[in-house]
């Protein structure tokens, strides 16, 4: 009895030292050397300052950038509460505020059919990318409020969207965050227009 009692708590340190401490310092640190950047939460830096990360998307309200799909993590976006909204398609909630949704888009574009993403959350609530559909979508708001082309817009979109994962995995899309930062990187004067005429 004692002989087992002395060799299970044993097993208990070894493992614990083993897996709660060793296992993830080297995975840690393996990672930290081999892909840092992924490592340390594909954060992307505007200024010298960190304003979002690659795989965390966040929400634009302003009509001159294009807008993510909606989110149900805590108020949106939000990494401590990631989660869907957890509301069957019968749902009157869920209903009532993709109806809205639903309604928004086409006073913003009637003609054109709504992609689903921009009314519908996605499992996490955190997703930083919209299908190309979707950014298609939104070019008439976008150039309008930023006095450019449609077409200038589409070149950008193409420029960021990525195709399926070895051709198969996946489906194409755009992150939304890092197309919202090129383009007031390409278009700096229409960012200032914008800001000036909603302002007035």
């Amino acid at each position: 009895m004692r002989k087992n009692l002395i060799i299970s708590v044993l097993m208990t340190i070894a493992t614990t030292v083993l897996l709660g401490i060793i296992y993830p310092l080297v995975v840690t640190g393996l990672s930290q050397v081999l892909f840092p950047h992924k490592a340390n939460g594909q954060l992307i830096e505007a200024n010298g300052k960190v304003i979002g990360s690659r795989i965390i998307g966040q929400a634009f309200s302003s009509p001159g950038y294009f807008h993510s799909r909606p989110s149900a993590a805590g108020n949106g976006y939000d990494a401590t509460a990631s989660n869907g909204s957890q509301w069957g398609p019968t749902n009157q909630k869920l209903v009532h505020r993709v109806k809205g949704d639903v309604a928004a888009a086409q006073a913003e574009n009637p003609s054109v059919p709504i992609p689903i993403d921009l009314v519908t959350a996605s499992a996490s609530g955190l997703d930083p990318e919209i299908s190309p559909a979707a950014a298609a979508f939104q070019l008439p708001r976008v150039a309008k409020a930023r006095g450019i082309s449609e077409e200038q817009l589409r070149q950008l979109v193409a420029k960021h969207t990525d195709n399926r994962q070895l051709r198969f995995l996946g489906e194409p899309r755009v992150n939304v965050l890092e197309l919202n930062l090129d383009l007031d990187e390409e278009f700096p004067g229409t960012k200032r227009a914008m800001n000036q005429s909603q302002s007035q």
